[in-house]
């Protein structure tokens, strides 16, 4: 249940971060994945393991998606599934920048019901469940208010200046940018930043936790069609993603173009 499951995530999470700090700024053997996978460093496969023997010790009927593990079908048929990025955010980790997370999540008949973003460096642990509040550091969620398109602050990479991306012209938002992907779903439902956007597929491991903690936090997080999002599919990719609160949302949808399956 989500009420077990929770306090599971968040001590795995955080002994997770401890494993991760002593690969941080010690030059971690690292390699590029190829296709534009990104880098994977030794650290991501020490903490994937771990995450593996915790999470799966501990749940043993409990399906596995990991970006560092390779995909079991069998997944697709169990009612729960751990969904984890062992690292979200390599390339902050090998920059030694202290902006990744380690994203974990409980799925349960397609829906996130428990989720946990832990940021080791910065001492962050968002966390969430299905019928709870989202929460960080144990201390209740507020996002913002911002419901203009003009001069909202979104979370998203250059990619969203490409003008076939838009119905008309590109609303006038201030860009930034953070590593991981989970974060930044974080940072909106903290009232940090007004929402978030990918105009490309998400993977299931970067957005499952973080997209259950929007959501208790009171945001909409949707794929780039506004449709909601399921977990535990394959391929485990979402069609984008937007996060923002529900009037924001609503105006993101309608000024994105279409994006086909």
């Amino acid at each position: 249940m989500p009420e077990t499951d929770l306090p599971l995530l968040i001590e795995t999470a955080k002994e997770a971060g401890a494993l991760a700090l002593t690969y941080w700024k010690k030059a971690p053997e690292a390699w590029d994945k190829g296709d534009g996978a990104g880098p994977v460093s030794e650290a991501d496969l020490a903490v994937n393991a771990l995450l593996e023997e915790r999470l799966r010790g501990a749940r043993p009927d409990y399906g596995w998606l990991s970006e560092e593990s390779t995909d079991d079908p069998a997944r697709l048929e169990a009612r729960s599934t751990f969904i984890v990025d062992p690292i979200d955010g390599t390339r902050a980790f090998l920059a030694h920048d202290g902006g990744f997370a380690h994203a974990l999540a409980v799925v349960r008949d397609g829906a996130v019901v428990a989720g946990v973003v832990h940021l080791p460096v910065h001492d962050l642990t968002y966390s969430a469940t299905i019928d709870g509040p989202a929460c960080l550091n144990g201390e209740p969620l507020r996002p913002g208010t911002q419901e203009a398109l003009t001069g909202a602050t979104v979370l998203t990479s250059k990619l969203s200046d490409n003008p076939s991306f838009w119905r008309h012209a590109q609303p006038d938002y201030h860009r930034h940018f953070r590593s991981s992907l989970a974060w930044r779903l974080c940072l909106v439902a903290e009232g940090r930043f007004d929402a978030t956007i990918s105009l490309r597929p998400a993977w299931e491991w970067d957005i499952a936790a973080a997209s259950l903690i929007a959501q208790r936090a009171g945001l909409l997080a949707t794929d780039r069609n506004g449709r909601a999002l399921r977990f535990n599919r394959s391929p485990p990719q979402s069609s984008g993603l937007v996060v923002a609160n529900p009037t924001l949302h609503e105006k993101f949808i309608e000024n994105l173009a279409f994006w086909p399956d």
